[in-house]
């Protein structure tokens, strides 16, 4: 039985149907692994861990500029805090497919488990990075019997590293049907439901919490960017995030491997976007004026000036996506979703490093080897998709011509 022959069942518990993570035929798209474009990738990924090991070797003073006042730096704010939010694909879809029952779009779910499963594997392995007493980590898996005290840093410990987990038994139906384990997959489709309800859990409780780590900096976060509502927030923004990355994807592994793509699949799922940014956007102006918090453009500052960038990249594509003959364009659809990442990106460094002022005369900027780890973790990421989905059954079947 071929990979195409086989079709996934439908399940039903106690009345609803929930259905496993593919609905449609996937493909490995086949090609060899070592061109040109994965060798150069592959380049940046080694410069990379070659200043991680040197990180292990000699401490993280030796490739950062982290100190007493910045002790979160790059890492922390681009690796994790930015790259679960890009990684929340995934969870996005999960909310669209399995909780909201738009059946239409899942053939986007394979390739959105994938990418948020890598996504948020980087983020891991940012997370040890960063740490300084790496091996007193697994500590955090014996909370709360362990001496931790309980606390929302814990809680996203433990919530990113469970969900990277159920990312992986998600997408563990493509790899039982590359080797052709129909029986044990159609036991695992039995209880997918369990994982798809994690999956959904998991995410809403981190993603918020990362705004929720921010709140007792208090006065050291500019008001722009200080607020109650930062869970709400966080939330809310992972979310049109989410839906951007997986645009972003199905259109990058389209011009890579010159497939063609559904626009209009697409044009829908873009057309969501603009109604979270603009929940998003009310919420946070509406907060911004009630609180006063304007009064901090009276002066002309790096904060100021990259609210404004970070605010007009959320207001372009949400006046943009609003119109339906416009988001229609794949051209359109392309330029928004990486209008939205950069945004998203920008928020959330933003709110974590730029709008952060410790006080007491402490700078911060990221030395060399630290944007080299960051920019080899991302690279390693892209090594390894380019392997899953040539040699595992991610992306739906369309006509393409070769892949690169």
């Amino acid at each position: 039985m071929s990979d195409q022959q086989s079709e996934p069942r439908k399940i039903r518990v106690k009345g609803p149907s929930i259905s496993p993570p593919q609905l449609h035929k996937s493909t490995a798209m086949g090609g060899k692994i070592f061109t040109k474009p994965f060798l150069i990738v592959a380049i940046v990924a080694a410069i990379g861990f070659f200043f991680i090991a040197k990180r292990f070797l000699l401490g993280l003073g030796s490739v950062s500029n982290l100190n007493h006042g910045y002790p979160w730096g790059m890492w922390i704010s681009f690796d994790v805090v930015a790259g679960t939010a890009i990684g929340s694909g995934g969870y996005a879809m999960a909310l669209l497919v399995y909780v909201l029952n738009k059946g239409k779009y899942s053939p986007l779910v394979r390739p959105a488990i994938l990418t948020a499963f890598l996504g948020y594997l980087m983020a891991g392995l940012g997370i040890v990075i960063d740490t300084g007493r790496y091996w007193n980590l697994y500590n955090m898996f014996r909370w709360p019997t362990s001496n931790i005290d309980s606390s929302v840093m814990v809680e996203v410990a433990i919530s990113v590293a469970s969900y990277t987990l159920i990312l992986f038994l998600e997408y563990s139906p493509a790899i039982l049907e590359k080797f052709k384990k129909y029986k044990l997959r159609e036991v695992l489709n039995m209880i997918i439901f369990i994982f798809i309800a994690f999956g959904v859990l998991l995410p809403t409780l981190h993603q918020s919490s990362l705004g929720t780590m921010m709140i007792p900096m208090g006065e050291k976060l500019s008001p722009l960017w200080q607020t109650q509502l930062l869970p709400l927030l966080y939330l809310l923004s992972a979310l049109f995030i989410g839906y951007g990355a997986v645009i972003f994807e199905a259109y990058g592994s389209a011009l890579v491997f010159e497939r063609q793509v559904e626009r209009r699949r697409l044009a829908d799922l873009s057309g969501i976007i603009p109604y979270l940014i603009a929940v998003f956007l009310v919420i946070r102006f509406g907060d911004l004026i009630y609180r006063g918090a304007f009064s901090v453009f009276s002066n002309s500052t790096l904060q100021s000036s990259t609210f404004i960038v970070e605010n007009l990249l959320f207001i372009v594509p949400m006046v943009v996506l609003f119109s339906k003959e416009l988001r229609a364009r794949r051209q359109i659809q392309f330029l928004m979703a990486l209008t939205v990442l950069g945004g998203g990106v920008l928020y959330r460094f933003n709110s974590y490093l730029i709008g952060f002022d410790p006080g007491f005369g402490w700078h911060y900027f990221p030395a060399f080897s630290e944007i080299m780890i960051s920019l080899g973790l991302v690279a390693f990421e892209v090594m390894l998709y380019l392997v899953i989905i040539k040699k595992f059954p991610i992306l739906p079947i369309v006509k393409h011509a070769k892949s690169a």
